[in-house]
């Protein structure tokens, strides 16, 4: 039996997941994979069994690979953006630069 993964590994882990989780173009996919992946950790956070751990982890290792390969495809084929996602204004138009 290997020993559970540091705590260090497991917020790596979790930051390489949530950054791209981020890099979805489309708005749906990107929230429901943010959603998911803190459910995930949250839920590996709660556990107290160490085999139990290892196994969540080398679970969520897997799905970082296949997450990473669903972003690539996703940015090639991303779509419009969706009306309730934000649109960043340029710099020369924002409100608080034109006041000064």
């Amino acid at each position: 039996m290997s020993n559970p993964p540091s705590r260090r590994a497991i917020l790596s882990l979790y930051q390489s997941m949530l950054r791209t989780s981020r890099s979805f173009s489309s708005y749906n996919f990107r929230n429901y994979f943010i959603r998911q992946t803190k459910d995930t950790f949250r839920a590996i956070q709660a556990e107290s069994d160490p085999s139990r751990v290892q196994s969540m982890y080398s679970e969520a290792v897997r799905d970082l690979t296949v997450l990473r390969r669903s972003a690539i495809v996703n940015q090639l084929y991303g779509g419009w953006r969706l009306a309730v996602e934000d649109v960043k204004k340029p710099e020369m138009f924002r409100a608080d630069k034109l006041s000064q």
